[in-house]
């Protein structure tokens, strides 16, 4: 299965140049995996350049996850960080995604600095 850099997930999900927009969407029609790096620089870049609120990067995730062709790493780890995410106001998605991978392989406490991380169960604020 072919994969997708972070650009083109990106026009995927604005649609803000319907040229690029095109060729995303010819590219990922027969499928594409999305690695956990990608989706948290779309993230950050939808957050950060195009200033979406926390409701529309929790909407846009959610699309990635039931879109038809698209394929996340290790979905079951970006559900729980999605989760986790709107159940908590101080975590972003990125720390999130950290903690629920930390999780499945087994290699918790997460140590962090992160005030509001270290609150979640499973991490530990040093």
């Amino acid at each position: 299965m072919r994969a997708v850099d972070t650009n083109v997930l990106v026009r995927l999900l604005t649609g803000d140049d319907a040229v690029q927009l095109a060729k995303a969407e010819a590219f990922v029609a027969s499928g594409a995996w999305i690695s956990h790096v990608v989706l948290c620089e779309t993230v950050w870049v939808l957050e950060a350049v195009y200033a979406r609120s926390r409701a529309q990067l929790t909407s846009a995730i959610e699309m990635l996850l039931a879109h038809a062709t698209l394929v996340l790493e290790d979905r079951r780890c970006v559900e729980e960080a999605l989760l986790l995410m709107a159940s908590t106001a101080r975590v972003d998605f990125s720390d999130a995604l950290i903690l629920a991978i930390a999780r499945q392989a087994g290699h918790v406490p997460l140590g962090t600095f992160d005030r509001g991380l270290g609150a979640v169960p499973d991490a530990q604020r040093l």
